[in-house]
């Protein structure tokens, strides 16, 4: 296969890397707004760098990836839909409602694939919880708790363009609270904290939010999320039910201190950040885009998925500014 990679910047060079080496992979060719990092990053990995995002769709490609940066994600998959281009895309499809149903609509128009980049879906923790708890081997579930928790604040800049701590961190933990559970989330209650740098407060963001999530079926569930968590980087999810409760993220590498006498010290090596956490789920996710583009598999994560966690997103933001519980029929969906 022939790919197309947009987007060469951290997540970027590393997909670019995993499809490089990837066996079902002849050629990939990549590119980037900023040409020299482009053409670096595919002198590392062996592909050729294309002179712009755009000439990638005239580059006779099989399918294309992108991790471009955000405010491009919409453009591109309608770019690639109206190619008829299987495409891979880093969420979010765009970071308000409006512009990812625009984006939906292009990708059902043309009828071709688009598969999200919810690499949780493919980390091995996830999936063995997601089978204990779909078998019932938890019994009633009753409680599920998340936690998201980056070592550092990004670059300041990033802020007013990642469309806040709910829609740009909180929404993997609401996508994968749907793919565990297998139910929908109907209501929501969300506070957040811009104490910390004034960064958070003059993006009109937050570094640390809590909300309490209710699903379909009367279970309840809290996600929570900071910026700033020095121990290192910390993803976790806990479920409990009538007969059992497990643990997903929980680690010799969780950044995670127990104080109770005899118990282990601090990790010796905690997890840095989010591509060391979840470097197997990444190039899980890339492998089953790759069956997806040859015809061989189902969709795994299509976009529609992408539109219910952005809704819950929507409703947190709302929930917050009007300190308030909102459910999620207030949130436009698709139809």
């Amino acid at each position: 296969m022939r790919i197309g990679l947009i987007g060469t910047g951290r997540i970027g060079a590393f997909h670019a890397a995993a499809l490089g080496r990837h066996p079902e992979v002849g050629s990939l060719v990549v590119a980037d707004t900023d040409a020299a990092r482009a053409a670096s990053v595919a002198q590392r990995v062996g592909a050729t760098a294309a002179p712009s995002p755009h000439e990638i769709f005239t580059w006779g490609v099989d399918a294309v990836v992108i991790a471009s940066a955000t405010a491009s994600h919409a453009e591109l998959i309608g770019r690639a839909a109206r190619a008829g281009l299987p495409a891979f895309c880093e969420k979010p499809i765009a970071v308000d409602l409006p512009g990812t149903v625009r984006a939906l609509r292009d990708v059902a128009a043309a009828g071709t694939e688009l598969q999200l980049g919810f690499m949780r879906r493919f980390d091995a923790g996830y999936a063995a919880a997601r089978e204990r708890v779909r078998s019932g081997g938890l019994g009633r579930l009753h409680t599920v708790r998340t936690a998201s928790s980056d070592p550092a604040p990004p670059p300041a800049g990033y802020l007013p363009l990642s469309g806040g701590l709910y829609r740009d961190c909180l929404v993997h933990d609401f996508d994968i609270v749907r793919w565990v559970t297998g139910r929908e989330i109907t209501e929501v209650y969300a506070t957040g904290s811009d104490a910390g740098p004034a960064m958070f407060r003059d993006a009109g963001d937050v570094a640390t939010a809590a909300v309490v999530l209710t699903l379909d079926d009367g279970t309840l569930a809290t996600a929570t999320a900071t910026r700033i968590n020095g121990a290192g980087y910390d993803v976790r999810m806990e479920l409990a039910g009538e007969l059992d409760q497990i643990v997903v993220g929980v680690s010799g590498r969780t950044p995670l201190t127990s104080v109770e006498p005899g118990a282990p010290g601090r990790p010796e090596e905690p997890w840095p950040g989010f591509l060391e956490r979840f470097a197997p789920a990444y190039e899980a996710e890339l492998d089953a885009f790759l069956r997806l583009a040859r015809g061989e598999a189902e969709n795994p994560c299509d976009g529609r998925e992408a539109l219910e966690a952005l809704r819950v997103a929507e409703a947190c933001e709302r929930s917050r500014r009007e300190g308030r519980r909102v459910p999620l029929s207030e949130i436009p969906s698709l139809t």
